[in-house]
Order: C-alpha cells, then structure tokens, then sequence
C-alpha cells in the first residue's frame, strides 16, 4: 500500500460503496417506476406501494447502519487522540475542538499534533485546513 497522505486519505469499502448502495438505489428508483406504471391498476397499486415503502427502507438502514458504524469510530478516534494528547503533554484536548477537528488531527505526527491541536482550538480550522498543514502524516488504515 502507498504511504498514505492528503491526497489518498479517503477510504471506501467497495462491498458498500459500489456494489450495496447502487443496488438499494436502482431498486427504489424500479420500484417508483413500478409505481408510477400501476397507477391506474388498482389490483397492482397497493403491492407496488409497499414495494417503494420497503425499498426506501432498505436505502435508509443502509446508510443508518453505515452512520452508527462511523459514529462509533468517531468515539473510539476522539478517546485513542484524546489519550495521546494526555501522554504527550500531560494535559487533555482542548474541549473547543470538535469531533470533526478531532478526527482531522488524528492524522499529525506525535511531534506537531500538540502544536496543531492547540492551532486548530485557537483559529477554528476547519478539519480539512487542519489536514492540508500536516507535515508528517500519521497513516490511519483501520478506519472504513
């Protein structure tokens, strides 16, 4: 695997993004089809409803498991980043960061992550700011 970077950073899981999703979304955009077409037959018209009704489910728990999914890494890279601040400087995160700031950070190097996180707390930088002023890039491999 190349060394990762700004540039490469971004992760998809090919099972979800291009195989799960697509599918769901070909099949609700069917089913309204198949909707629209059983309009006027009114012996079609209540299957084809609850076709669109469960295809629209199966949409919305995809992407709400894939939510709880990345929530929940959200939490575990806001503790393991939190930790390492304590055990580089003695002291927690700053509480102005966001998740989103937090995440973005857990990219930077042991050496410029304080001075960062403290920059970052100070200005607001957006997490994508905070990305692009990483000078070593700390890979993160396990997040989907």
């Amino acid at each position: 695997m190349p060394e990762q970077n700004y540039s490469n950073h971004r992760r998809t899981f090919p099972p979800f993004h291009f195989f799960l999703l697509p599918v769901l979304l070909f099949t609700l955009i069917g089913s309204i089809v198949n909707l629209y077409m059983s309009w006027g037959d009114h012996e079609r018209l209540y299957s084809a409803a609850l076709i669109v009704v469960l295809s629209f489910c199966g949409v919305l728990a995809a992407l709400i498991s894939r939510m709880f999914a990345i929530k929940a890494q959200d939490r575990a890279i806001r503790a393991e980043e939190n930790l390492r601040h304590f055990v580089l400087t003695g002291k927690l995160l700053d509480p102005r960061l966001s998740i989103f700031q937090v995440i973005a950070l857990r990219f930077a190097g042991d050496a410029e992550f304080p001075a960062l996180a403290e920059k970052a707390a100070r200005e607001s930088l957006k997490p994508d700011a905070i990305k692009k002023s990483i000078a070593q890039w700390r890979a993160d491999t396990h997040r989907v």
